[in-house]
């Protein structure tokens, strides 16, 4: 026996469904954000207390669970008046020369080097006054008339022997991994309208961000 669908009733549930979607486009970025934030501020604002409360217990009262108490968004507000200090103290031409001194130390200590640089280097590529990703280029490595999104970090590779190359870095989309080539500096072309926030915000969105003409 066959049976079919109720033309208005089908319709229904189409209409539910996409309004499903619609909500679920609106809600899920709101929500991921709302929890990467207070992920955040939670982890920080811990971070101080816990380490304060492991060197001196005496410190903090304890709950009738047996746990330090703690008062939220102290620690937060007390790390991120410690960054802004420690930042307008390295302004300071001797502090500056003593910040020096310890990373050229930590530079050449085995072991530790690799993950300080590599965190220095992580950092200062995205902000300060050494930021690498400030050059949002087309980089043609694929075939001819196809081309990859990505940054210029060296403008010249001849540190590597090749004196007419580029280093172009190209994030891969939807992840924090990317691709570096060293492509000779006819195959790159400069985006010099377009600024590298909304660069970096088209390649990692797979090219569906929008970008302002």
């Amino acid at each position: 026996m066959d049976f079919k669908v109720n033309e208005p009733l089908k319709w229904r549930w189409r209409k539910l469904l996409n309004y499903f979607v619609q909500g679920l486009i609106i809600l899920a970025p709101i929500i991921v954000t709302c929890w990467a934030i207070f992920s955040l501020f939670v982890y920080v604002d811990n971070f101080l207390p816990d380490i304060i409360y492991s060197l001196f217990p005496t410190f903090y009262k304890l709950d009738e669970a047996g746990k330090p108490i703690k008062i939220p968004g102290i620690g937060f507000g007390v790390i991120v008046i410690l960054i802004v200090v420690v930042g307008w103290f390295s302004t300071s031409y001797v502090v500056g020369k003593v910040v020096d001194f310890f990373g050229h130390v930590l530079e050449r200590t085995p072991g530790i080097r690799f993950i300080y640089t590599s965190v220095k280097d992580f950092l200062e590529a995205f902000a300060g006054e050494k930021r690498k990703f400030d050059k949002p280029v087309l980089v043609n490595v694929d075939a001819n008339d196809v081309w990859r999104m990505g940054f210029m970090t060296q403008e010249s590779g001849i540190g590597i022997g090749l004196k007419d190359h580029v280093v172009v870095y190209v994030p891969h989309s939807y992840a924090v991994s990317g691709v570096v080539y060293i492509v000779p500096i006819e195959k790159v072309k400069f985006l010099t309208n377009l600024s590298s926030t909304d660069a970096m915000k088209f390649a990692l969105s797979g090219g569906v961000a929008e970008i302002a003409e």
